[in-house]
């Protein structure tokens, strides 16, 4: 990494852990409502990026399983539940999409492994999942009734950061390997890469402030 991009990565770090003081301070009137696990979730995954980032000073670990086989996963899951079980009210559709995405886990391990076309076909798969939602839920606020209040939406602000950063990021990751061969766009990718996940977390930060009257 470059001096701007080992800026933005470290700054990428404390906007999550800002992110998740803010969230913190809306836990106590969000209670009994489910997006007290959205507050949780933020809290846990500032603190496995703490664990990626300074863990291996204390102890020896893959990086790369460690994020591919529990952070990711969790992520993606728990967003799937945000979208699928919460926001459309679909249980089923959770549980058919969370189960597809550990079964992706399959071909990745026997089929993809080594490949230098797709880097990682669990996670290609996994944002191929969310991509579909992000639609879903885009569509849903805009035929929505409520339309003209949706700066109140707390959806509204984590859907545009999803789509920011997990979708927006998906050729990157799903191309990693060929992209990396020609080094000036690998990192403007990467820069989009850093700052879109700056944006989303300010934009998680949002839908608390701004978003606070539609729980």
């Amino acid at each position: 990494m470059n001096s701007f991009q080992k800026f933005l990565s470290d700054s990428f770090l404390w906007i999550e852990g800002g992110t998740a003081i803010v969230a913190l301070l809306y836990l106590k009137g969000l209670k009994g409502q489910y997006w007290c696990f959205f507050i949780y979730f933020l809290v846990i995954v500032f603190i496995c990026e703490a664990i990626g980032k300074w863990g291996g000073a204390y102890m020896s670990f893959s990086k790369t399983k460690y994020y591919n086989y529990a952070v990711i996963p969790f992520q993606f899951i728990f967003f799937y539940w945000l979208y699928a079980f919460k926001s459309f009210n679909n249980k089923k559709l959770f549980w058919i999409l969370s189960l597809l995405y550990l079964i992706s886990f399959i071909p990745s391990e026997f089929y993809f492994k080594g490949s230098k076309i797709i880097f990682s076909f669990n996670y290609t798969f996994g944002s191929f999942i969310l991509m579909v939602l992000v639609v879903m839920e885009y569509y849903k606020q805009i035929t929505s009734s409520d339309i003209i209040n949706f700066n109140r939406n707390k959806m509204f602000y984590v859907n545009l950061g999803v789509t920011l950063f997990y979708i927006g990021t998906l050729p990157f990751w799903t191309f990693y390997y060929l992209l990396v061969e020609y080094k000036q766009i690998w990192n403007i990718y990467f820069d989009y890469f850093l700052v879109s996940g700056i944006v989303m977390y300010v934009l998680f930060s949002i839908s608390f402030i701004w978003g606070k009257q539609n729980s």
